[in-house]
């Protein structure tokens, strides 16, 4: 399935409840009090009928499906609720390769980001807002990714992997995935306003 079919399909969905089409399509959501975080992307692969893609390449060969979560403000205006998890981080393939070879551009070139509202922990309903295509090619956004790749290629290189931190990047960030609790993983995330410019939320 090319992109624009896969962007027109999705696209149908807006509007829609998330929880009601994972539970028609046998997403587990919950399993035994713990939440499976990764249930609206799971949805969304299983509505274009893919199997579960747990690969570092892109999920449709060519470009690649994320989904980005929302939330209202005081205001009722809707805003990026956290960091978008693009890829994990190996120190050995990065301290090895440039930016145009990286697992990090081949996420980003082309991608497809859902965007669904969150409403609360319990997860029992989650809004489709809409979906957005992304490509890596403005230059000065290119460039930026490549300077923030670059900042953790040398950092690598230079101090070590563990000097990693989520300060870093000005658009996407090296930091430990989810919360830490005491994990030494890294991955990269591109940041809240990075996810509202690809989503034309501002």
């Amino acid at each position: 399935m090319d992109r624009d079919e896969a962007s027109s399909r999705i696209g149908q969905l807006a509007g829609q409840y998330g929880r009601t089409l994972a539970d028609e399509l046998g997403v587990t959501v919950w399993k035994a009090g713990k939440l499976n975080k990764g249930w609206a992307g799971h949805t969304i692969e299983r509505y274009l009928g893919i199997p579960l893609n747990s690969s570092r390449s892109p999920n449709f060969g060519s470009w690649e499906l994320k989904v980005a979560s929302l939330r209202r403000n005081r205001r009722g205006q809707l805003r990026v609720k956290e960091t978008l998890w693009i890829t994990m981080i190996d120190p050995v393939e990065v301290a090895n390769k440039e930016f145009k070879d990286s697992h990090l551009f081949i996420k980003l070139r082309r991608m497809l980001v859902v965007s669904r509202i969150f409403e609360s922990k319990d997860e029992t309903r989650s809004l489709l807002h809409g979906v957005a295509s992304f490509n890596l090619d403005r230059p000065e956004v290119y460039d930026t990714v490549e300077a923030d790749y670059e900042l953790v290629r040398a950092t690598i290189r230079e101090r070590g992997f563990e000097y990693l931190t989520g300060r870093m990047g000005d658009l996407v960030q090296p930091r430990t995935k989810g919360r830490g609790h005491g994990t030494t993983s890294r991955a990269f995330y591109a940041r809240t306003a990075f996810v509202s410019k690809i989503l034309g939320i501002q």
